[in-house]
């Protein structure tokens, strides 16, 4: 038997949609949880194991640290925001039970190894990259300095293994659902743009894009793009479909999922008998047949992640997509009926109030279902971090979130400090949204179903109220950097 094993997506900051979950980590707008889907492959090859979602079930520290007590090998999920904490959660596991081992799995470990172990001696070691094969030979027996792409502290000294080779072969990898059905409540995660509930899995590892901000594929799981085989992608739904009847919604949360033509089209041929509805990432770069396959065979919405409107920004970010390409790619959606959620960064490398507005504009002109508005984080070992640092544009505190775990500007530039970025986010979605055609949708998707009006009147709560403390938080910061009359005068 291996070592009774606990994969923890840890309790963090309340409604915290991080570490295992989230490419993006912070508390959202509006309370969400994506899968801790990493998290779920070893949990899948690990007898006694068990995979705890703490943030999305709401399982206290106190609750986490009770649960530990009876594992002998503790895999933690960390991010860079939830990370101070987390080390706090790991040394208050230790005490409780002196014999457990301790694993940190995730990018900001990954890229951090060193200064992780020195920082946090309850950690006995780290993970680099993906840890599928790692945790899996460790919870099995295998001695640390034999397992590739681990690194530990031996005598005072860090020890680095050799990276390990990544996973090619991802149809060996248990189905991630069977997890889910063991260990996890799918009613418990909620997404606004998806319907719920919702199911959430891969189809493919690594992403062959270039962009600069991009967490996972430069710190966890590479460029490379592996795919799994159409056959076992249909396999998993159709058993998904059997354990989850009331599940509305599936999603493929892959980095790329439809970047390859050839594949998307066969893996649609076998999803369409299914019956499924089904979401997925796209880039604008998606022709028109591969998508009238994609929804023909039950897709209903993409994930867009248009970033900017501004054309130097997009080179600046290696996006690999123009503006023209994202308008065509939209027309072609709206169609074939397809519906959008577009995500946009304000505070990308070249930003300026000139920018945002040609953003903000661009958006509009789009006029997709639904948007997200983010603040730009650099987060170590990706290249917006290094550049960032590099020309000093780093926030002085470099502080990713407040004291609940939301998203704040981590970078300025000459002329547009963190403030106007903040309330730059503000003006976006106040224009975006409260247009008459934005305004109609919503309130036309309000009036059709009861749930989807309790559903929208909790979310525009949760909006409102975190607008309000953000609008704070400018004017306070405002008001602490601008001299008194007093000092003027003086």
């Amino acid at each position: 038997m291996p070592l009774k094993t606990l994969l923890l997506n840890p309790p963090s900051f309340e409604n915290f949609d991080g570490g295992a979950a989230s490419r993006w980590p912070a508390t959202r707008e509006i309370e969400s949880y994506w899968y801790p889907v990493w998290l779920a492959y070893p949990a899948g090859q690990l007898e006694g194991s068990r995979l705890l979602d703490a943030p999305s079930h709401h399982v206290s520290p106190e609750e986490t640290i009770e649960i530990a007590k009876k594992y002998e090998f503790l895999v933690l999920f960390t991010s860079t925001p939830g990370y101070p904490g987390d080390i706090l959660l790991a040394a208050a596991i230790k005490k409780a039970n002196p014999t457990i081992k301790i694993a940190f799995v995730g990018p900001h470990v990954s890229v951090l190894p060193e200064r992780t172990l020195r920082e946090a001696p309850a950690i006995d070691f780290v993970c680099r990259k993906e840890f599928d094969t790692s945790v899996v030979e460790f919870a099995n027996g295998k001695p640390l300095k034999d397992i590739l792409g681990v690194s530990f502290l031996e005598n005072g000294v860090i020890v680095h293994t050799p990276d390990a080779p990544q996973i090619e072969n991802l149809d060996a990898l248990p189905h991630v659902t069977d997890v889910y059905k063991r260990d996890l409540d799918v009613t418990r995660y909620n997404v606004p743009f998806l319907l719920h509930p919702y199911v959430a899995l891969y189809s493919t590892r690594g992403c062959p894009a270039q962009c600069t901000f991009c967490l996972w594929p430069q710190t966890l799981m590479g460029h490379a793009w592996r795919k799994r085989s159409t056959d076992d992608v249909a396999a998993e739904m159709a058993q998904a479909k059997k354990y989850w009847p009331e599940v509305k919604e599936f999603f493929f949360d892959d980095d790329t999922f439809n970047i390859q033509k050839a594949r998307t089209v066969e893996l649609c041929a076998k999803l369409k008998p299914l019956g499924l509805t089904w979401s997925c990432t796209s880039r604008v770069t998606t022709d028109y047949e591969t998508l009238k396959a994609m929804r023909e065979a039950g897709c209903r919405l993409l994930i867009v992640g248009f970033e900017s409107g501004d054309p130097q920004i997009l080179k600046n970010i290696k996006k690999g997509a123009t503006v023209e390409r994202a308008k065509q790619f939209t027309k072609d959606c709206h169609k074939l009926g397809l519906t959008i959620h577009g995500d946009f960064i304000l505070g990308l490398p070249g930003e300026t109030h000139e920018t945002i507005r040609r953003t903000i504009n661009f958006a509009k002109e789009l006029d997709v279902e639904t948007i997200q508005v983010s603040v730009a984080h650099a987060y170590p070992g990706t290249e917006l971090y290094d550049f960032a640092v590099k020309n000093g544009f780093m926030v002085g505190d470099h502080k990713m979130v407040d004291e609940g775990g939301h998203q704040m500007a981590q970078i300025q530039y000459p002329g547009l400090p963190a403030d106007d970025l903040m309330e730059a986010v503000h003006h976006f979605y106040d224009e975006y949204y409260f247009r008459p055609k934005a305004a109609f949708r919503i309130l036309y998707k309000a009036a059709w179903t009861s749930a989807d009006r309790k559903r929208l009147y909790h979310e525009a709560k949760s909006f409102l109220k975190l607008r309000a403390q953000r609008n704070k938080w400018v004017r306070d910061k405002r008001a602490a950097t601008t001299p008194s009359p007093e000092t003027v005068s003086a």
